[in-house]
């Protein structure tokens, strides 16, 4: 059981480095973007949702794949198992239970499940924020002028 919560531990804590990267990223190219971008708020709103969910899903399924090779490094399923299908049920939490894993490795599923909630919250919560701020910035210049 150790060994099940240290390898998925390091993969969650791999993955949640990945995603802090990625979050700063987005913040950055969310300024670059609303500073550039010509001053019609509707079409800069679009512009900067547009490319922060489309990165947020590059980043998840990036932070998916890592979770396939892992259970593909252990043998987590049985042999032929579809990895990258394995880990996309486990991370969006949809537990189809048409794939189940070894016994000595049954703990990464829930683990890759946990880490995806948090991960998918994580980019909820940023989401929110880059809308939230592009608004707020947007209305302040409308009344500003």
């Amino acid at each position: 059981m150790l060994r099940q919560i240290v390898f998925g531990g390091a993969v969650s804590l791999g993955n949640i480095t990945i995603h802090a990267l990625v979050m700063m990223l987005l913040l950055w190219v969310r300024r670059i973007v609303h500073a550039n971008v010509p001053p019609h708020p509707t079409l800069r709103l679009a512009g900067i949702m547009i490319a922060t969910v489309s990165i947020l899903m590059v980043a998840h399924l990036f932070e998916i794949v890592i979770w396939s090779m892992s259970y593909a490094l252990v043998g987590a399923a049985a042999q032929g198992t579809d990895y990258l299908y394995f880990a996309f049920v486990n991370y969006t939490t949809l537990g189809y239970g048409d794939i189940v894993p070894v016994a000595r490795w049954r703990l990464l599923g829930p683990m890759t499940a946990m880490n995806g909630v948090l991960l998918c919250g994580w980019s909820t919560a940023v989401i929110f924020h880059v809308l939230w701020t592009t608004i707020s910035r947007d209305d302040f210049r409308s009344a500003r002028d």
